[in-house]
Formats: C-alpha cells, sequence, structure tokens
C-alpha cells in the first residue's frame, strides 16, 4: 500500500506512525496510525521501533505493507533536547533565552545568571547537554559576562554545539573562543538587543536547526535518516509550530498537553493593550511552560499530595483512593479509575496555568497604591485547545479546560475568560502536523481543524 506522507512520533517508550493521503488535494485525510515500542533506551536502533509502527499501521489498514513517498518525525527519546542555558541577568537576558530554549521544544536542565561558578561548571559536565545557549548584555551594553562563561564552557571540551544569543559587540570575540574547539558555533541575533525588547525567534528557529542537525548522534537514532527523508523535530517544538499556525488563522489561544510526566502549556497571544501598560517585564508572543511535578502517571503520588488524599477522598467520596492508588494504571480501564485521573488532570490544569499565566498585584509608592503586571497575559486568549492522552480521551475533558477560565472571578490571575471556546485535538495529531506544516502548511492546517471539529470553509484559507 502506498502512503503519501508519514509521520512518526519517537517518544521514550513509544513510537506512533500518522498516516496521511491526499496531501497535495483540497481533502488531505488522516487515515491511521500505528504504534511500537522505542528501543533507544535499550541501546537498540530506533529503526525498530518505527518498523514495528509502520507494521502496525498496515495491519490496522489491513495492508500486506507500507511504502511511503515522505517521512516526518518529532523526537523526544533519550530525554529529549537537552540544554542548559547561559545569561547575564535572570529577569531579562537568562529567561529570554529559556523561552527560546522551552519554545523550539527544548527540555531546560539547568539556567545560570552571571558568571559561571565552579558548581555550574561540574553541574554542566554531569548534565551532558545536547545544545548550550549563551546570552548576556543588551546590544552595546555588559560584555565581560557572555565572554567568560564562553571561555569557561569552551574549556570543558563537551563537543556540543553551541549557541550564541547575546550582545551583538561580541560577535568576533566568541567566534575567537571557539575556533579551535571540537564545539560547533552558531551565532544569531541577541535574544534581548533592548530593555523591554524580546526576540526570541531567531534563537528558537535555530535551536530547532541544530536539533535536525545533530539528532543523528544521539543513542539509537544514528540511522534514522535512513528512513526519514524530511524534517525531524523535538516533539514540544513541534506542538508550539501547530499553536502558531493555528493562531494565524482563529486567533490567540493556548494549548493544554497533559501528559503521564509533565503538563506542558503553549500559549499565542500578544495579550491586552490595558496590560500591556503596566507589565513589568517583557514576555514573548508565543510561549511555552512545562510543568515535571504535574504528569498524571509518573507524578500521580505528587498531585495527590498537592490536592491532599483526605480532601480527595472527600471529594471522591464513592472512590477507595489507596486501593486506586496501588493498582494504578498508565491508562485508566475502569470508571473508577477514570474519575481518579480525571480530578488529576483538573489539578495539573489549573496548577500548570497558574504557573504559565501572569498576575496582577498591587504596589505602594509615594504617590500611593497603583497596579502591576506580571507574567503572560491570557486575558485575550479566544481558544483553548486539549491536546495529549488526557485531554483527547477522558469524558470530561472539556469540563476540565472550562474550569480555567471560570477560575478568574478576583480577576487577579491573568487567565482565560468564560467566553474562551474549547477545542479538542480528536485525533491526537497537533505534534505531528506541527513538524509536517514546515513543508504541507495549508494541508497542516486542514487536517488540524478537521480534528479540532472545526469548520474549514468558515476560515480564510488559500493554498
Amino acid at each position: 500500500m502506498k502512503i503519501d506522507v508519514l509521520v512518526a512520533e519517537i517518544g521514550s517508550t513509544t513510537t506512533v506512525v500518522n498516516a496521511i493521503e491526499g496531501i497535495n488535494s483540497d481533502n488531505p485525510k488522516f487515515i491511521g496510525q500505528g504504534q511500537a515500542p522505542t528501543t533507544v533506551f535499550e541501546g537498540g536502533d530506533v529503526r525498530n521501533g518505527l518498523e514495528g509502527a509502520i507494521s502496525n499501521l498496515a495491519k490496522t489498514l489491513g495492508a500486506e505493507s507500507i511504502e511511503y513517498d515522505d517521512m516526518f518525525a518529532t523526537s523526544s527519546a533519550a530525554g529529549g533536547l537537552k540544554m542548559t542555558v547561559h545569561g547575564l541577568v535572570y529577569d531579562m537576558t537568562a529567561k529570554a533565552a529559556k523561552e527560546a530554549a522551552l519554545g523550539a521544544g527544548a527540555v531546560i536542565h539547568k539556567v545560570t545568571a552571571g558568571k559561571l561558578r565552579r558548581t555550574d561548571i561540574k553541574e554542566i559536565k554531569e548534565i551532558k547537554p545536547n545544545i548550550i545557549l549563551i546570552a548576556g548584555g543588551v546590544d552595546y551594553g555588559e560584555r565581560d559576562t557572555a565572554i567568560y562563561n564562553a571561555e569557561l564552557i569552551a574549556g570543558l571540551n563537551l563537543g556540543v554545539p553551541v549557541i550564541y544569543a547575546g550582545n551583538i559587540e561580541n560577535k568576533e570575540e566568541i567566534k575567537l573562543i571557539f575556533e579551535d574547539t571540537n564545539y560547533k558555533l552558531y551565532i544569531v541575533d541577541n535574544v534581548y538587543p533592548k530593555i523591554d525588547l524580546l526576540n526570541i525567534e531567531p534563537t528558537r528557529d535555530v535551536i530547532q536547526k541544530v536539533f535536525e542537525e545533530h539528532i543523528t548522534n544521539a543513542p539509537g537514532m544514528q540511522h534514522i535518516k535512513e528512513m526519514v527523508n524530511e524534517h525531524i523535530t523535538p516533539t514540544p517544538g513541534a506542538v508550539m509550530e501547530s499553536a502558531k499556525l493555528l493562531k494565524n488563522y482563529l486567533g490567540d489561544l493556548m494549548v493544554i498537553d497533559v501528559g503521564g510526566a509533565t503538563t506542558d502549556i503553549h500559549s499565542v497571544t500578544e495579550g491586552s493593550e490595558g496590560v500591556s501598560r503596566i507589565l513589568v517585564n517583557p514576555e514573548p508572543i508565543a510561549k511555552r511552560s512545562v510543568e515535571g511535578d504535574l504528569g498524571v502517571y509518573v507524578n500521580m503520588r505528587n498531585i495527590v499530595n498537592l490536592i491532599g488524599k483526605e480532601e480527595l477522598q472527600k471529594e471522591l467520596i464513592d472512590l477507595n483512593i489507596d486501593e486506586i492508588m496501588n493498582d494504578y494504571l498508565p491508562i485508566p480501564k475502569t470508571q473508577q479509575q477514570i474519575k481518579f485521573v480525571e480530578r488529576l488532570t483538573k489539578e495539573a490544569v489549573l496548577r500548570a496555568t497558574k504557573r504559565h499565566a501572569g498576575i496582577i498585584r498591587n504596589v505602594y509608592g509615594t504617590s500611593g497604591k497603583s497596579k502591576i503586571a506580571e507574567g503572560k497575559d491570557l486575558t485575550e486568549v479566544k481558544y483553548i485547545v486539549g491536546t495529549g492522552g488526557a485531554l483527547t480521551r477522558l469524558p470530561q475533558r472539556i469540563e476540565i479546560m472550562k474550569y480555567i477560565s471560570e477560575y478568574n472571578r478576583n480577576k487577579d490571575v491573568l487567565f482565560p475568560k468564560s467566553k474562551a471556546k474549547i477545542l479538542v485535538d480528536n485525533d491526537y495529531i497537533m505534534a505531528s502536523l506541527g513538524v509536517l506544516s514546515k513543508k504541507y502548511e495549508i494541508a497542516s492546517l486542514k487536517l488540524m481543524l478537521k480534528s479540532l471539529d472545526l469548520e474549514e470553509d468558515k476560515l480564510c484559507i488559500q493554498g
């Protein structure tokens, strides 16, 4: 059986392959999905998981075998894209560099501000990052910190890609520092060129480019290009690409992905003019946050502790909480298990949104009380999109997402308003369509609208 496009999502434990037909037609179709265990953690070859998922897809479609023209991939296998980020002042360049890295789909293992210390250097060596990002200083501002950090990092001989996104006055100096080392250096525009101005998109683009160039060096991934002949993107970065694409056609939105290990939130919104005027520090238009303690499987007990087991038992009075926790499964089977996971998911969504969103605070000065805003403004969000296993499969997924837009009764948190519309990625393909959009943007948009149960003819889409 010949298929136009396959998109693989290579996870740490499972590889999924999505099949798409009619990619160049007016009516592209998602026709099926196959899955198999990923072999990377066992030191195996990622092709085994890909071939297994394709075989499973063939079985699902009733075909003897599958051939394809293009294969794209997203990957979070082998720990994802590990990065360390090093800036000047945390609330400025370090934060801007971190936002760029997260938005590209990186897993941030360390963020430093100011000159690196011996303990920082020791930790960087232990982390063994895939990419190191160095920033620091607005353009034509402070220079010494980034140069000092670059010299220390160059001396580690880690041989990984280094991205410099700091003061433009340092470019030639940075080139000299890394000239005769085993690092590959990428120099991009400053992530924080002026006070109150973020410029993170160029760095995001380069991070994804570097990931694609160097993914073949990861354990088990050396032969991936023998099967994947198109783009390879970090899975969270691919979700962000889908979110940004949707924003162009639907307007301001946020995407919530509750997984077994983490809860990720992607928001693409400029926020309101009123909040912007009192915002203390600039925020990126496209922002991702990842909460590593809010997964509903790996971190189930942590969420239970956050709620309080006694409180949870009072809420779910007809359930035996201890019994469910002792027999907990990655995918709930019984009604009791589903009800339990729904409560955990609701808690994960609320807490992750609180950490992602900004707040309004009162401050008191010589002229009396005034209001300031800190963090990301979600008040102009028109759509809340659910993706990931929990928010695409649980019966109460709509009610769970509605809760966050009804939560802000005191108007002190910058949450979406109650008029925000709830959408669900029913086909669970946002990540796949994000990487697919790099070549087939209009087809990706059409497939996404179908997955969200939105009518394409109400939007202005031109091929």
